[in-house]
């Protein structure tokens, strides 16, 4: 098993560079297709503690969902915010990289470097 993990779109470029840059480095990653996996509420606030972010910084504001739950709203905390992720993953930025304890967003592709160098 694999010491690091891809949350993963394979339609986004982003998230197919960053997979490349982990397979050039010989790391086979755990891969995890979130939009078919959805992860629940807990699993998405470990993810943010790794990351070290708040929710409202992994969501993607572009999506369709985003607008339909008025999630723009500054009032709604992260536990709303994390609820409207674990119902609509299209809203949680991807790729994200889990390496131990740490995560970083492949955004760009390159950030997945400081996770490889410990």
């Amino acid at each position: 098993m694999s010491e690091y993990t891809i949350y993963h779109n394979p339609r986004c470029s982003k998230s197919r560079q960053t997979l490349t840059l982990l397979k050039e480095a010989d790391i086979e990653p755990n891969i995890v297709l979130y939009l078919e996996t959805k992860p629940d509420a807990k699993h998405i606030r470990n993810l943010l503690d790794k990351l070290d972010i708040g929710a409202r910084a992994l969501l993607r504001s572009g999506e369709d969902a985003y607008k339909e739950n008025n999630l723009a709203d500054k009032s709604l905390d992260d536990k709303q915010l994390i609820a409207a992720m674990a119902s609509h993953p299209k809203l949680i930025e991807r790729p994200i990289v889990v390496h131990g304890d740490r995560a970083v967003l492949g955004r760009p592709p390159e950030n997945v470097l400081s996770l490889m160098k410990g």
